[in-house]
């Protein structure tokens, strides 16, 4: 197992996409794509950094599904949630075949197949070294998976959120549709905010500038560059309260081989216990 480095986080949120479990298929979950997953993350994990996971379940039921299906939202957010549960009990038996700790936690109550979040519970796992799989989105209707990673950071005192995508970070347009799109190196949440960029809806952007989480976006397919995002606190798009240059470079995005593949909220970040 590598040492940690003075530099690394100590605790990170990591953020997946449900689609990022889908892999080659068109829907569901792919061996291959699990296992890659969980090796990034096994990665993070074997460096002495504590790490939560928040899995969304767009790979299952997607929001659009339920204007095709005629569905309501509430209900048809429900199903987003019991998705995102499916999604985190796969993962959890990927890593634990690789000789993890795992423990997965829902924000909903399914006695006798997840435990229940209980925020005592989670921080005790994690300063012991488990990896935690936090599902169930909020517990809600209406809060995407991002806010309830905004959230789960914001409760468990993460160093950061890292946000994983197809590419290596925030650009100023599609960099899969337009070349000369330009990365931007460091934001602050007002302006993420202010531009609409569309990396993570507002409410959670809200909810980590209102606590003070950083959020820095990665390219979840290139193992290299999160495990450097994680132990240099480089690479990537960072979002601070600070910001920095609006726009870098003009730079061809590193993405996933051929396939492309203003609100205030309460606060809730505290002391680490």
């Amino acid at each position: 197992m590598a040492k940690q480095k003075s530099s690394s986080y100590k605790r990170v949120l990591l953020k997946l996409s449900g689609e990022s479990l889908v892999g080659e298929n068109e829907y569901g979950i792919s061996y291959p794509a699990c296992t890659e997953i969980a090796k990034t993350i096994k990665s993070i994990h074997d460096h002495h950094i504590e790490i939560g996971v928040v899995i969304g379940g767009g790979n299952i039921f997607r929001g659009q599904m339920s204007t095709q299906f005629g569905f309501e939202r509430t209900p048809a957010d429900h199903i987003g949630i019991l998705a995102t549960c499916i999604n985190g009990l796969a993962l959890s038996q990927v890593l634990r075949s690789m000789g993890c700790i795992v423990r997965v936690m829902s924000s909903r109550n399914f006695d006798g197949i997840i435990e229940p979040y209980n925020w005592s519970q989670a921080n005790f796992y994690l300063e012991k070294g488990v990896i935690v799989i936090f599902v169930g989105g909020t517990g809600n209707p209406y809060f995407t998976t991002d806010t309830a990673a905004a959230l789960r950071a914001s409760e468990m005192s993460a160093d950061v959120l890292l946000k994983a995508t197809k590419v290596d970070g925030i650009y100023d347009k599609d960099p899969m549709k337009d070349k000369s799109a330009k990365k931007f190196e460091q934001l602050s949440y007002d302006e993420v905010l202010g531009m609409d960029l569309k990396v993570m809806d507002g409410a959670a952007v809200a909810l980590c500038r209102d606590n003070g989480v950083t959020i820095q976006v990665v390219n979840l397919f290139s193992r290299d560059e999160v495990v450097r995002a994680v132990t240099t606190r480089k690479g990537g798009t960072l979002i601070t309260k600070e910001g920095g240059e609006k726009t870098a470079k003009t730079s061809s995005p590193k993405t996933k081989g051929k396939k492309p593949a203003k609100t205030s909220l309460v606060k809730t970040r505290g002391k680490r216990r």
